[in-house]
C-alpha cells in the first residue's frame, strides 16, 4: 500500500476550533452572496426558458450576438461559447411569447446583421415554468434522500453519534460548494446537481474509512489504553489520511483538467467537483471526526455533572 506520510501525528482535532473559524468565514461568504443574489442563479432546466444553439459560419463577439438581440426585445439572455469558437448557446428567458416565435426572431435579429454572416441554428428547447419547479424540488428530494440513507447506514454501522456528525460535514461541504456557485457567479444545472450529489458519496466515504479505522482501534486490546476519545478520533485520522490525501489528489487532478481543459459545457460541472474535493478532504480531516469528538465530550461533561450532583445529595 503506498504511503504518503509516515506515521503522521498531527493534531488535527486538537486544532478543531480553528477549523471551525475557518468554515464559518467560506459559508457566512457563500450565505451572503446567496442573500445579496436573490439566491442560485439557475439554469433554463430549472428557471425555465429558451435555449437556442447556433452554429456560425465565421467566428463571431459575443458582444456583437447581444447587440443584435437587444433588437428583439425579449430580455436579457445568456451567451455562451459551446465547446467550439463558432457555436454558441443562446439562453432566452421565460416570456409569454412561444418558442417558435421566439426562434422566429432569433433568426431574424442575427440575419440582420451583416458582421455575424451565415449562420445555423442546431437546436430549440423550451422549459415551462412548472417543469423548472419541478425539476428544483425532485433536486431537493434527491439531496435529502441521499442525505437520510447516508444517516441511517452510518447510524447502523457505528452509531447516531457518527452518522449526524458524517451528514453535518457533508452539509457543510454542499453549503461551501453552492456558496462557491454563487460567489463566482456561475449556474446551478443539472451536471452541477449530479457533482453535488457526487461530492455527498465521496465526502461519505472518506468519513466511513476515518470511522471505520477508530472502531478496529479501540476493537484491538490495548491499541488506545490511556488515551482519550478525542486522541483515539486523532489516531484514527492520521492512520487513514495518506490514503484520504491520495484519493483526493486523483480525483482533484481528474476534475483540473476537466475544469480547465474541458471547455465551457463542463466548466460548471467540474468547477462544483473540484471545490468539493477540496471541502470534502476537509471536513474529512478537520469536522467530522471532531463532531464526534464535541457531541462525546459533551455528553461526558454532563455524566460528571450528574455524578457529582448525586454526590452532594
Amino acid at each position: 500500500m503506498i504511503q504518503l506520510f509516515r506515521n503522521p501525528n498531527w493534531d488535527f482535532i486538537g486544532r478543531r476550533r480553528w477549523a471551525y473559524v475557518v468554515s464559518a468565514i467560506v459559508i457566512v461568504l457563500g450565505v451572503a452572496s446567496l442573500i445579496a443574489k436573490g439566491g442560485l442563479k439557475y439554469d433554463i432546466d430549472f428557471a425555465g426558458g429558451t435555449l437556442i444553439q447556433v452554429r456560425f459560419a465565421e467566428r463571431p463577439t459575443v458582444g456583437t450576438i447581444r447587440t443584435s438581440l437587444a433588437r428583439i426585445g425579449l430580455g436579457d439572455s445568456v451567451i455562451q461559447e459551446f465547446g467550439d469558437p463558432k457555436e454558441f448557446i443562446i439562453r432566452m428567458p421565460l416570456t409569454g411569447v412561444s418558442s417558435e416565435e421566439i426562434t422566429r426572431r432569433v433568426q431574424s435579429a442575427l440575419g440582420g446583421e451583416a458582421s455575424l454572416g451565415k449562420f445555423e441554428v442546431r437546436r430549440v428547447e423550451f422549459v415551462g415554468p412548472q417543469v423548472g419547479r419541478e425539476l428544483q424540488l425532485q433536486a431537493l428530494y434527491a439531496v435529502v434522500t441521499g442525505l437520510i440513507g447516508m444517516l441511517i447506514y452510518i447510524a447502523v454501522r457505528f452509531d447516531l453519534k457518527g452518522g449526524v456528525a458524517a451528514i453535518i460535514a457533508v452539509f457543510h461541504d454542499v453549503l461551501v460548494s453552492v456558496g462557491m456557485l454563487s460567489l463566482t457567479n456561475r449556474e446551478f444545472s443539472l451536471p452541477v446537481l449530479a457533482a453535488l450529489l457526487t461530492i455527498i458519496g465521496y465526502s461519505v466515504n472518506d468519513t466511513i474509512v476515518a470511522y471505520d479505522r477508530l472502531r478496529e482501534n479501540r476493537a484491538k486490546a490495548g491499541a488506545t489504553r490511556g488515551q482519550s476519545f478525542a486522541q483515539q478520533m486523532n489516531t484514527a485520522v492520521n492512520q487513514t489520511l495518506s490514503r484520504t490525501v491520495l484519493t483526493a489528489l486523483t480525483t482533484f487532478f481528474a476534475t483540473a483538467i476537466l475544469l480547465f481543459f474541458g471547455g465551457k459545457v463542463l466548466e460548471d460541472f467540474a468547477f462544483a467537483l473540484f471545490v468539493g474535493v477540496i471541502t470534502g478532504t476537509y471536513s474529512t480531516i478537520y469536522i467530522a471526526g471532531a463532531l464526534v469528538v464535541e457531541w462525546s465530550e459533551w455528553i461526558e461533561g454532563r455524566l460528571r455533572k450528574g455524578k457529582k450532583a448525586v454526590a452532594r445529595t
